[in-house]
């Protein structure tokens, strides 16, 4: 009966998918009707990754190594099991964990959590008086403010300057306006940490966002890492941070092996993509800019993803200051979308690593969603 239910679902939603996709004729509307159910049945890919990644102009060389939602869900349940998925996904858990284990955060100045009462922490704060409280005493004239759940750049507050008062404080945002922070805390968590200024370089690409190199690692049980992908998101003009999801970015691939940029793309939506060569608003070149101390950037991370087994496949944002690397966000279920900006897919390296673990004698025993595909499908397209 579940078998039924399955085929059914399947083919509500393929028909009028089908009939609404944008073909240029009738003719190549079957064909990419073909095309999808071979792409599904061989590696259970979704409608909307074949019409996002546009998969009929995509290469051979991209369709084979793509890694699609459903299979990723089934690797990542070994490697990154939801048991550990706050050590990530809430960042004051994030902040602590990766500072214990020696990798490198901006500084955290308070964690604001109004359920229950802390009382006297230098960190913790419960009320809008202890985080005043906390504030003021280390001094903070400048922070960002983020909400300790989301992502995608979502809710992120750059605060300019900070004017405390009586019992309240007057925060000045970098775009210019300002907030009093009795107005920004309430019923959500929120962390308070440190400005990053970023190397010449990337500031260069665009200077009024932080723009971050992801790179994708796996962990081996012999305790190696490697880096299987690294890419940049770039912000626009004007704005704070560097993701699409806040109003379209500038993405270029970054060669793991050398350090230089190409492929620099446009990105407005899916289907809305351009090829670019430097950014449309600080005019920067990009392709063919080598990042500076890439191979010392690697290195750094190598040990970040050895210092952090919970998380044996992950997606690391990370900052380029002067220092070094610094952490901004580390993502146990990360998007595909890289995949786009690299012009290939990841999926051999992550299978190779989950391979790795069940032949160490690991097992799954937990689906992180539930799943749109049976596992007996699931099986064969990991067989592949």
């Amino acid at each position: 009966m579940r078998a039924i239910k399955r085929f059914l679902a399947f083919w509500y939603q393929i028909i009028p998918w089908i009939a609404g996709y944008p073909a240029t004729s009738f003719v190549q509307r079957i064909k990419i009707f073909f095309d999808y159910i071979h792409l599904y049945r061989t590696k259970g890919l979704s409608t909307e990754e074949y019409y996002e990644f546009e998969f009929e102009k995509r290469s051979r060389e991209f369709r084979d190594s793509f890694l699609g939602v459903h299979e990723q869900r089934l690797y990542l349940d070994l490697l990154n099991p939801t048991k550990y998925c706050g050590l990530c996904r809430n960042k004051f858990l994030a902040h602590k964990t990766l500072e214990d284990v020696g990798v490198r955060k901006t500084e955290l100045y308070c964690y604001y959590q109004p359920e229950g009462r802390i009382f006297g922490s230098e960190l913790v704060a419960t009320t809008l008086s202890d985080t005043c409280r906390i504030l003021r005493s280390k001094g903070v004239e400048q922070c960002v403010i983020k909400d300790t759940e989301n992502s995608h750049g979502e809710g992120v507050m750059v605060v300019k300057s900070i004017e405390y008062l009586d019992g309240d404080c007057k925060l000045s945002y970098f775009n210019g306006g300002s907030a009093m922070l009795s107005d920004v805390v309430g019923r959500h968590p929120l962390i308070f940490e440190a400005l990053i200024v970023q190397s010449g370089q990337f500031s260069r690409f665009n200077p009024s966002s932080v723009n971050t190199v992801r790179f994708m690692t796996a962990l081996y049980p012999d305790g190696e890492a490697k880096i299987i992908a690294t890419f940049i998101k770039i912000g626009r003009e004007g704005r704070c941070v560097d993701n699409a999801g806040a109003g379209g970015n500038v993405d270029v691939c970054v060669d793991v092996e050398s350090g230089e940029i190409k492929y620099a793309i446009e990105y407005n939506g899916w289907r809305k993509i351009e090829s670019i060569e430097k950014h449309p608003d600080s005019g920067a070149q990009l392709n063919g800019v080598v990042i500076e101390n890439w191979e010392e950037l690697k290195a750094e991370v190598i040990r970040y993803q050895q210092a952090m087994p919970w998380c044996k496949a992950a997606g690391w944002d990370i900052a380029v200051t002067q220092e070094g690397a610094v952490v901004i966000e580390v993502n146990d279920f990360w998007d595909r979308t890289g995949q786009y900006f690299i012009r290939r897919g990841w999926r051999n390296e992550i299978r190779d690593c989950y391979l790795a673990w069940v032949a160490d004698g690991k097992r799954y025993n937990e689906w992180r969603n539930r799943q749109a595909l049976s596992r007996r499908h699931l099986r064969r397209i990991v067989g592949r």
